[in-house]
């Protein structure tokens, strides 16, 4: 037996032994499936970049070359070497700078005109059913109308002035936040609301610490499609009584064929939404952290 007990210390240190470098080797190797996805996610991070910048290129310079050859009519597409000489005229001129600077003003302060009693209202919606029994009727009648068929009232009631660019655009932005901002409370899990009686929450507590959080990416959602329709109202809005603006420089273009101009104010519109779309994503990553973007 004595002879035996080293025999057998010699075979279990062995296996330990074995078995410990097994586990560095499965550990080395999971090291190396984690370093090779890591890689792939980059490379694959460098692909969608490239791809994403290489294909407007691919679309201008195909277009570039087409309108020459005869495949595009010119007065209607002119060629975007044209486009780009009369935008950076426009931009020395000042009259980009202007026609932007009077469109953002009026966008902002018609989104912010819908999107907070929008809010408000939604939430209210949403927490409360008899306020959800008396309103929903009402907001699913005026919803379906087209926002620019209230256009010729609006004008009658306001006149051509600011007041009616604004209340357009609030109005499209108001259903928007308002529908996305209540469809998000009542989302919210029951527990929450009984969770909030049981401890004595007043109704306060009820907008700012449940339902409020609770809805946050739904509300970001209304933000975000109430910010597309203010730039679909803007252009809309500013072709009847203006005298500046995006929306106003794509009419006075039309009226004179001044397609060039048309196009620059095109591409301003594209990238006010591009700019817009970022930034409520940017806020949006920072108020509700835990939503993968």
């Amino acid at each position: 037996m004595a002879e035996k007990e080293p025999a057998v210390r010699q075979a279990t240190g062995e296996n330990l032994s074995a078995r410990a470098q097994a586990d560095g080797a499965t550990d080395q190797g999971g090291i190396a499936v984690q370093h090779g996805r890591l890689k792939g996610r980059e490379s694959g991070g460098r692909w969608k970049a490239l791809l994403g910048f290489l294909s407007p290129v691919v679309v201008l310079v195909l277009w570039e070359i087409a309108v020459p050859l005869g495949f595009v009519d010119g007065r209607f597409f002119p060629p975007p070497h044209k486009i780009a000489g009369t935008f950076w005229r426009m931009t020395l001129d000042g009259t980009l700078f202007t026609d932007v600077r009077v469109s953002l003003v009026r966008i902002i302060l018609g989104f912010l005109a819908g999107a907070i009693p929008g809010l408000i209202i939604g939430l209210s919606m949403g927490l409360f059913r008899p306020v959800r029994w008396l309103l929903r009727p009402v907001i699913s009648a005026t919803y379906p109308i087209p926002k620019l068929a209230l256009m010729p009232l609006i004008i009658l009631m306001f006149g051509f002035g600011e007041t009616q660019k604004v209340i357009t655009i609030a109005l499209g932005t108001f259903f928007m936040v308002l529908i996305n901002t209540m469809a998000g409370v009542l989302n919210l899990d029951k527990i929450y609301l009984d969770v909030a009686k049981n401890y004595g929450a007043n109704r306060r507590d009820f907008y700012t610490r449940i339902a409020l959080p609770g809805a946050m990416p739904l509300i970001f959602t209304g933000l975000e499609l109430g910010m597309g329709m203010a730039l679909l109202l803007i252009v809309a809005a500013e072709m009847t009584g203006a005298v500046s603006g995006i929306g106003y420089r794509i009419w006075a273009a039309q009226t004179v064929w001044k397609t060039n101009e048309m196009f620059v104010a095109f591409i301003m519109i594209s990238l006010l939404g591009y700019l817009f779309a970022e930034g409520l994503s940017s806020l949006q990553r920072r108020v509700i952290p835990w939503k993968q973007l």
